[in-house]
């Protein structure tokens, strides 16, 4: 109790000490380049995954290579993935990028494709009985009922992405992580704890933003269903 009272003194220390809020190792630069790697891996990866998974799912053509590249996500080390991108990319946020979007693609895309191949197949035969396009069908039809599946992916892949940036600071480039790899390298543990803290309070207000935005867009009988599938 005595130790989590002194990490806690600590951690209010940290974050109340005003030479954290200023300069370009303060806490809002720090967590614009955190928020800016981790929004531009969003972004990319929602435009592959997104793309990819309504096209698999609404022709089920691909759906063994979805099935293939969620095994492979299951097996590729985060810290090992980035660490090779650089090394063959070179030190440069380009390749943070490319690791941080292919570890942000597969929850994107497997969701979306069950999403779409979950759509009961009756509605789609409805669907395309009164006339409407293949093009209608997936936007009008197939779309609004995968969504529930949809935004999960998509909040899974941001709350990942969003914990994943802090290793773009082990080769050298900037973020949150870099309170934690600084702080491990000077043995200064508040400034670890107290990085950890905004990399965790980050993550939460990710969680609590995507959950907003699920009561926003999805209509009440969506977010029934989805409660008890």
């Amino acid at each position: 109790m005595n130790d989590l009272m002194n990490q806690l003194d600590l951690v209010g220390d940290w974050l109340t000490s005003s030479k954290q809020w200023h300069g370009a190792e303060g806490i809002p630069q720090r967590l614009l380049e955190h928020l800016t790697y981790s929004g531009l891996s969003l972004f990319f990866a929602t435009l592959i995954g997104l793309s990819l998974g309504l096209l698999v799912g609404h022709t089920g053509r691909g759906a063994f290579a979805v099935a293939a590249v969620a095994n492979l996500a299951r097996a590729i080390p985060t810290f090992g993935l980035v660490v090779l991108v650089v090394a063959v990319g070179g030190l440069s946020t380009t390749p943070v990028l490319v690791a941080l979007t292919a570890l942000a693609v597969p929850p994107i895309l497997i969701n979306t494709f069950e999403g779409v191949r979950g759509v009961d197949p009756a509605t789609r035969d409805a669907a395309r009985g009164v006339g409407m396009t293949e093009w209608e069908v997936l936007v009008k039809v197939e779309v609004p009922m995968a969504l529930p599946l949809i935004l999960l992916g998509l909040r899974v892949a941001a709350i990942q992405v969003v914990a994943t940036a802090t290793v773009a600071a082990y080769p050298g480039l900037g973020g949150l992580g870099r309170f934690i790899v600084d702080g491990l390298a000077r043995n200064d543990y508040e400034l670890v704890i107290g990085g950890s803290t905004v990399v965790v309070v980050l993550a939460l207000v990710v969680q609590v933003l995507f959950t907003a935005l699920r009561r926003v867009v999805l209509s009440p009988g969506l977010r029934l269903s989805a409660s008890k599938s």
